[in-house]
Order: C-alpha cells, then sequence, then structure tokens
C-alpha cells in the first residue's frame, strides 16, 4: 500500500470537522462511495446526510470511498493500491456493503475504475457470497436504474430518511446466503433487485416486458419523508476542500410544486414540502457555529413561505445568506438586500427559454415583464453580474426562438446597464447554455433531443449575437457530456456493456459500436405514446395519464398552474 496516498488521505481528514470514527468489530460495516471526487462529493449535501444518517446508528459503521484525484490515481496505477476508505484506511472489499450515492448519470462511467480498484467484479452475476453487497440510492436510483441493473445487487429507491431504517434492520439482522437475502430484500418498500425480473426487447428494440419473479413486487414504490421536521439535511462535516467551504448548507424545502414539463426533480421530489421556521432555526445556530454564512438548499428557496422571517433571523445572529438561484416571479427586495448584505457579486436567474411560447410550452410560468423586473431589481439592489440560464433544442423550437433569445438578452442587458449606472459602475451578464435533455419522469419523456449538428448551429448562432454585445459573454454546456448524459439517463439495462469502453475513454459511438447499441436509438428518437419505459420499474407515484396530458399541453402551449397539497391531480397526494 501506497505510504504517500495514506499520508494524503490522513492530512485530507485532519482538515474536517464533524467526521465520525468508529471502532471495527460487532457491527455492519458500510462503504459510502461517491463515483467522483472528494472535492464533488462533500459538495453533495445527499451523500452528507446519508453518511450522517449511517453513523448515527450504533450498530453500523460508515466509511467513504471517493474516486482519487488524478495525481492520486496514477499512484493507485504505479503501486498497485487497492482503493481504501477515508476513515480508517480499510480497503473497499473488506465491507459488508458497498453503497454508492450517485446523484449524476455521467459519474457511472467512473464506476469500472473504482470497481477495479476495489478489486471487486463489476457485473452483480460475478460476484458471490465472498464479496460485498452493492448497493446503489441517490436521485438516479429512482430516477432510472436500469442502465446500471446488470451491476447493482439492489437499490434504494427514494429518500434515505425514511428508506434505511427498514433496510438496515433487515441487513444487521438476517443471515443468509447471498440469493436468499436479496430475496427477503426484495419485501422491503422501496427496494428494487434487478436480478428479480426477467427483460424481454420487442423486435424493434423496444422495452416488450419486465416480468417479476416469485417475491418481487411488478414495481418499486418511491419512498419519501412525509414531514421533513423529523429530520435534518445541512452540513454535517466541514472541510475546506469543497466548493461551499465558507459556508454552512441547510436544505430548509425539497421538491418544487410549478410543474416545470423539462425538470425531473420537480416530479420525483413530490409532494413540495417545507421545513418549518422553527424546525430550521437549531439547524442555522449548529451551521452558524463553523461559519457564518448559511447557504439556503432547495428547488426553489425564493418560493419558501417564510424566506424573509428566515434571512431576519440568520441577520439577527450576525450570519449571512446564500442561495444557488431565484424565482423571479417571488423575488422580493427584502431577499436582494439580504443577499447584497451577504456579499452576493452574482446571483441568477432562469428564464430557460427566450420565446414565451416555448416558456408556456415548459410551463415555466413567467413572461418577459417579470423577468425584466426581477433583473432591475437585482440590479437596484447592488448585484454587480448577473447570469442568465437558458435551455435549446426544446422540443418544436425553432430559429425564430433562438432570435428572441437573443433579443430578451439585450433587452435584460439594456434594463442591467441602466440602473448600474446609477451606481457609477458596470458588471457582467453571463448566458449559460444547456441543450434540452428529455428525462424520465416528465411529460417530456416522450420528446426527442436534438442532434448533435442541430445543437451546435445553434450555439453558433447565439456565440455570434452575444459578441455583439458589450458586457457581455456566454458559455455552453460540453456537447459530449449532454450526449452521454442523454444515453444514460435514457437508456435500459444493455448499455452496462458500454461502461468499460467509456471509462477507458471511447467516445460514445465509438462505445456503442462496439457492443452493438446504436445511441440514436436512445437519444434523438421521439416515443410513441404506449412505449414501455425501462425506468417504469420504478413507481413514482406520478401517474403516466397525467404525465401524456401535459405533454399535449405543453405542445398546445398550455399552462398548468402549481400544485398545491392535496390538489390530487398527479396522483402523488392520493
Amino acid at each position: 500500500m501506497s505510504r504517500l496516498l495514506i499520508s494524503r488521505m490522513k492530512n485530507r481528514l485532519e482538515r474536517e470537522r464533524g467526521s465520525q470514527a468508529k471502532p471495527w468489530g460487532g457491527r455492519l460495516t458500510i462503504a459510502l462511495v461517491f463515483p467522483n471526487t472528494y472535492f464533488q462529493a462533500m459538495s453533495n449535501l445527499g451523500f452528507q446526510t446519508v453518511y450522517h444518517l449511517l453513523n448515527s446508528r450504533d450498530d453500523v459503521l460508515c466509511e467513504r470511498f471517493f474516486l482519487p484525484d488524478p495525481v492520486d490515481l496514477k499512484e493507485h496505477e504505479k503501486t498497485g493500491t487497492a482503493l481504501f476508505s477515508l476513515e480508517s484506511q480499510r480497503p473497499l472489499a473488506d465491507f459488508d456493503v458497498v453503497a454508492f450515492s450517485i446523484s449524476f448519470e455521467n459519474d457511472y462511467v467512473q464506476l469500472p475504475t473504482l470497481f477495479r480498484l476495489g478489486r471487486i467484479p463489476f457485473y452483480a452475476a460475478e460476484r458471490g457470497d465472498s464479496h460485498p453487497l452493492v448497493l446503489c440510492g441517490g436521485v438516479c436510483a429512482f430516477l432510472n436504474p436500469e442502465p446500471l441493473a446488470d451491476i447493482m445487487d439492489l437499490f434504494a429507491v427514494g429518500e434515505g430518511e425514511v428508506l434505511l431504517p427498514s433496510l438496515l434492520e433487515q441487513l444487521t439482522t438476517l443471515e443468509l446466503s447471498r440469493p436468499e437475502l436479496l430475496a427477503a430484500l426484495a419485501g422491503v418498500a422501496g427496494v428494487y433487485v434487478p436480478s428479480l425480473y426477467d427483460v424481454r426487447y420487442a423486435e424493434d428494440g423496444t422495452l416488450a416486458a419486465m416480468m417479476p419473479q416469485k417475491g418481487a413486487p411488478p414495481q418499486v414504490r418511491r419512498q419519501w419523508v412525509r414531514e421533513l421536521d423529523n429530520s435534518e439535511s445541512r452540513t454535517f462535516v466541514h472541510t475546506p476542500d469543497t466548493a461551499f467551504a465558507d459556508m454552512s448548507l441547510v436544505e430548509i424545502s425539497r421538491g418544487c410544486s410549478r410543474g416545470c414539463r423539462f425538470c425531473a426533480a420537480g416530479f420525483i421530489y413530490l409532494p413540495a414540502r417545507e421545513r418549518t421556521l422553527q424546525a430550521l432555526l437549531p439547524q442555522v445556530e449548529q451551521g452558524l457555529c463553523m461559519h457564518r454564512k448559511i447557504g439556503l438548499v432547495g428547488a426553489a428557496v425564493s418560493d419558501y413561505s417564510d424566506i424573509d422571517d428566515l434571512n431576519r433571523e440568520i441577520f439577527e445572529r450576525q450570519g449571512l445568506v446564500s442561495v444557488a438561484s431565484l424565482r423571479m416571479d417571488s423575488l422580493t427586495a427584502e431577499e436582494v438586500d439580504a443577499l447584497r448584505e451577504s456579499g452576493h457579486r452574482t446571483l441568477a436567474l432562469a428564464p430557460e427559454a427566450g420565446s414565451q411560447r416555448l416558456r408556456d410550452l415548459i410551463n415555466k410560468g413567467i413572461d418577459e415583464g417579470q423577468i425584466l423586473s426581477a433583473a432591475r431589481l437585482l440590479a437596484a439592489g447592488g448585484i454587480l453580474n448577473l447570469k442568465l440560464y437558458f435551455l435549446i433544442g426544446l422540443p418544436t423550437e425553432e430559429q425564430d426562438d433562438i432570435d428572441e433569445l437573443l433579443q430578451l438578452t439585450a433587452k435584460v442587458r439594456e434594463v442591467w446597464v441602466e440602473e448600474q449606472k446609477k451606481s457609477g459602475r458596470l458588471g457582467t451578464l453571463t448566458l449559460s447554455v444547456n441543450p434540452f435533455i428529455p428525462k424520465p419522469f416528465t411529460p417530456l419523456q416522450w420528446a426527442a433531443m436534438d442532434g448533435a449538428k442541430v445543437l451546435e448551429s445553434k450555439m453558433k448562432h447565439i456565440r455570434a449575437g452575444i459578441a455583439r454585445m458589450p458586457n457581455c459573454e456566454v458559455i455552453f454546456e460540453s456537447m459530449r457530456s449532454a450526449l452521454l448524459q442523454a444515453f444514460l439517463s435514457r437508456g435500459d439495462r444493455r448499455m452496462s456493456a458500454a461502461l468499460p469502453l467509456l471509462a477507458k475513454g471511447m467516445n460514445l459511438k465509438a462505445a456503442c459500436r462496439e457492443v452493438d447499441l446504436d445511441p440514436d436509438f436512445y437519444v434523438t428518437r421521439e416515443r410513441g405514446e404506449s412505449e414501455l419505459f425501462p425506468w417504469e420499474i420504478i413507481d413514482n407515484g406520478v401517474r403516466r395519464d397525467y404525465l401524456w396530458s401535459e405533454y399535449g399541453r405543453a405542445v398546445r402551449g398550455q399552462l398548468t398552474p402549481p400544485c398545491f397539497p392535496g390538489c390530487r391531480r398527479c396522483g402523488v397526494c392520493v
């Protein structure tokens, strides 16, 4: 084992505050693995929360694993050192359970490397009783688990706070062979065991059936927390090696009631829920003991019903406030003042589309006047720089829509410059433009993604238009990354064969050619109304007929009002 790697790991651990180390022996040992670097993992609130939940139990020991940084990866390869944990430097294969926490589809490409370094067979069928049980949780587990179905032994489908108690109860008490244990775990609410399903495909390559074996449910129901006040989700481990090194994160809400038709998070986390101000304040106070700034986390922070009171409580405790993005139609001058006083120089708004037609298609629920008013409010409130998020390649998008994106940007810039001239300073307006990716469990899951050539043409047009606007810049998501994400998020279990090739650096088309897959079949093909989707092995709670009706409303440009508790429209609250 490399002394250099051990020294680096111990130095990293010493810089942490709040990590937990338990003695080995007499406990279920769980390796919590994030398939990306330490920096990315410790910036992820879900990963931190699960680590805390697991180590809160006396009968469980949880230690963390990460994808080695590039320089460390070279040292692993050079010395033949197996992947080991942060806390005790134990090898991955020594643990009873290897639990992957996966939030981003593109991280699937890191899995072959982690299994290889961990000395564990990649495919579930190759593992036996002497190997750890391999579990997958996180957003990807209940968005579409099928691309990893041949790799993982089981998936935890839903939110950890409600899933873990019953799952851990089984794991800590049952002493069975691997097949017997998996059969027993399939009876736990929210647990999906893919090996217990027989999959058939039609001649055209679409999914024909997923037939459960005896004891496995026809669908696995997503589990979700009914009352957020009963649990905490905040920064439990503080380290300088994260994107949020200067703040403590606190989750104030989960889910979103707005119903934007492209947004997976807006549907897989329904119903939208909030923590009460009374439940949040103790978490805020714990965070302020570590950092002066509190980062508020939620799908729609501006929609939080007590946002002004929460900001005021933080300021009264001599704290500062940080948010990732703002909702334009609920933004207040008080919130802008709070963010400016907290040192924010750049804030983000998300019009998503330049034309009103496309904003209605995605059910954004805002108009140009609201966008310009929000921009003016931020500029007048002393915010120096503004970032605008846009999608391109939305269904039915035409050249006129791209032109309107540029026209809207020019109008926002005009407002921005007008207000900033009053203060004698001029910041930068940045466009962040990403290709639209049709995601599972959204009304647009039936839509096709634009091909690379079409998207590149649109990007070229936008780049040329922005180049003519002073103090404006544009950044685009990597085309290769976007197409890979679409492939991995919309796929089935056949694509796991491509992951080792992708991990070696092979491009998507070449990898698919090697394993006899057509990437366009998954990425740029529009689906029919009755096509069975691989991800529908998960019962997300949202009715399929509701999503299809919303797809029709999208094409017709009809808006749907935000949901509300007990509205019963989509089926989650029934």
